[in-house]
């Protein structure tokens, strides 16, 4: 197949009745990616043209906080609050807001400080909190949106509503999206890939499943591939005992041989994107070990990364591998932390997490930099939903708890097209309520999409009858106060 159209138009009437009562086709398939995605079947298609706009950005990194990192303690300075130190929280400013259950309860909501400092930084004197020192070096060349927001109060709906558009399972993710419309411009390496990161705190995370980098019904070639930091990064990647490459072609060759003849008898266009993958498989087993051997990395770049760089899973590592796929072509990186859902004990926790993450995230930044590649890569920073001022559970003057708050966070963005040394959006005295440019997570992705040379409205599939899009029906916008 060289197009999405030639996907569409060899689906058969027998193969559609079929995959529509059995429910098989995308989640049935190996993950491995094409590259030959285009525009072709979406409505904003003209000709072969890629792109709706010229685009600013190549690639996109995304160092997606699962858990959600408290904005208070790190971002959104609110020194009022040392003044009003376990004082409930007034009604006013709760609102009626809805509440989860893990604090709905609480016969009281005291305000609990932070008790780090901030200091400022950069030419624009941007406020950043003492858990992130490296950070703060790279703040004139980020923007900070400190107004973001979502309706979903619980994890997994946030975080499959951020990462797919929708609080419901079953829609594609970013990255999938981004690798149907754009393609690769790699053929020995995914599109789309995903790395779990080992996380520091001492508790049991959020679970993330696979639906998060999926391709829900778009092809299944399109959902992320998830390298593994034990054993082959990808199963089945390499060659076993005694099975020589060559053997391993012509083992390919005669599997691709039955799968094309399958196609012909029932003609399953997921047959054709089976062949695709394996054929991609078999390319990776060169290219994936060059990818991840970092023997010619230079010393001063492993030492800005940190001590855990050589650690594979941890986060310096893969941010740096994330650098290595950005030079190579890979068009959507996600690096995913889990430990960030500090309902007690925040003042244990949040310094490990940081700890895992601040010079690894400046030293991503810093390095696509001197490289020259910050002026064509997007990097994107930031969690599903905030965190409370009120405090969940025990109150004390070094330690306390903080429950969801989807009424206001913080992500930054670095890299192509984003105006540097920016702050955007304002929030009042309790990091409650957003009173100044507020910023869905909708208009984080549209905007997104746009640095990508893609127009939101515009990037659309028939399913069920509809034209689904990342950024659904309801109204998105650019954030232009950010954009270069």
């Amino acid at each position: 197949m060289n197009t999405i159209q030639d996907y569409l138009t060899l689906e058969t009437r027998r193969q559609f009745f079929r995959q529509s009562a059995a429910g098989l086709g995308g989640a049935a398939l190996a993950s491995l990616l094409g590259r030959d995605a285009t525009f072709a079947a979406t409505p904003a298609a003209s000709g072969n043209q890629p792109f709706h706009h010229t685009p600013k950005a190549k690639r996109a990194i995304y160092l997606f906080m699962s858990g959600a990192p408290s904005q208070i303690d790190l971002w959104d300075h609110k020194p009022k609050m040392e003044a009003l130190y376990d004082q409930d929280l007034p009604e006013s400013i709760r609102d009626g807001q809805r509440l989860t259950t893990m604090t709905s309860g609480q016969a009281r909501f005291p305000v609990a400080p932070s008790i780090y400092q901030f200091s400022r930084h950069g030419q624009a004197g941007t406020e950043v909190s003492e858990l992130l020192p490296y950070t703060a070096g790279i703040v004139d060349d980020i923007a900070v949106v400190r107004s973001m927001w979502t309706e979903a109060i619980n994890h997994d709906p946030a975080i499959t509503y951020i990462q797919t558009g929708n609080q419901i399972p079953g829609h594609p993710s970013l990255g999938a999206w981004l690798s149907y419309g754009l393609g690769s411009e790699n053929e020995n390496l995914p599109s789309f890939v995903v790395l779990n990161s080992t996380w520091s705190a001492k508790r049991d995370a959020q679970a993330l499943y696979q639906r998060l980098w999926g391709a829900g019904f778009l092809p299944s070639k399109h959902q992320g591939v998830a390298l593994r930091a034990q054993g082959d990064p990808v199963l089945y990647l390499s060659d076993p005992k005694g099975v020589s490459r060559d053997v391993r072609r012509t083992m390919l060759d005669g599997l691709n041989e039955l799968n094309r003849q399958q196609y012909e008898e029932v003609g399953d266009p997921e047959t054709q994107a089976r062949i695709a993958q394996y054929e991609m498989a078999f390319r990776m087993q060169a290219s994936v070990p060059d990818l991840t051997d970092l023997s010619d990395e230079p010393a001063h770049v492993l030492e800005m990364y940190g001590p855990d760089v050589k650690r594979p899973g941890s986060f310096s590592y893969n941010c740096l591998l994330a650098r290595r796929m950005a030079e190579r072509g890979v068009r959507f990186t996600q690096i995913f932390h889990r430990g960030w859902d500090q309902h007690g004990d925040l003042t244990g926790d949040l310094p490990l997490q940081c700890g895992d993450v601040d010079q690894a995230c400046a030293a991503l930044v810093k390095d696509l930099k001197m490289r020259g590649m910050l002026d064509d890569t997007l990097v994107v920073w930031g969690g599903e939903f905030g965190r409370t001022i009120y405090c969940q559970g025990g109150l004390s003057r070094t330690n306390y708890g903080r429950d969801h708050h989807p009424r206001c966070f913080t992500v930054w963005l670095a890299g192509a097209g984003i105006k540097p040394g920016t702050v955007y959006g304002t929030t009042d005295d309790f990091s409650y309520n957003i009173v100044e440019n507020p910023v869905h997570i909708r208009d984080l992705n549209a905007t997104i999409l746009h640095l990508l040379g893609i127009n939101h409205e515009r990037l659309s599939v028939k399913h069920q009858g509809l034209d689904v899009r990342l950024t659904g029906v309801e109204k998105s916008h650019l954030v232009k106060g950010i954009l270069s």
